[in-house]
């Protein structure tokens, strides 16, 4: 397998609403990066949230194994503390392997549900 990916991605635009159409886990409103290790090696990775008016939070700490994807739902942070709602936010991926990430939303404050997803910026 070739080594695909770059070790540091930014996403410079998050925002998690707080209201959903739904409770259910499918419906939650929330941000997810999509991640793909498409390499041979476990890559360890550190997320840092940075915000508007604070200081940053960080690292959280995320595994990938080998050869597989993770969707980590920012909503599921919590150690060192969790993503804030209804708050914009910036968050930046350091990983010790190649990696991919893409992000993507899903809006469910009201019935018509709005997805967005786009590619994170790879630092080259």
């Amino acid at each position: 397998m070739h080594r695909i990916g770059r070790n540091i991605w930014a996403i410079p635009e998050g925002y998690i609403p707080s209201g959903s159409v739904s409770q259910e886990r499918p419906l939650v409103s929330h941000e997810t990066a999509c991640i793909l290790n498409a390499g041979n090696v476990p890559a360890r990775i550190e997320l840092t949230i940075y915000f508007v008016d604070r200081d940053p939070v960080g690292p959280y700490v995320i595994e990938a194994p080998a050869q597989r994807t993770v969707h980590l739902r920012f909503n599921d942070l919590v150690d060192p503390a969790p993503v804030p709602r209804d708050t914009d936010y910036a968050s930046v991926f350091v990983s010790d392997q190649p990696i991919v990430v893409q992000h993507t939303r899903l809006d469910s404050r009201r019935a018509e549900i709005a997805l967005m997803s786009t590619m994170a910026f790879a630092q080259s």
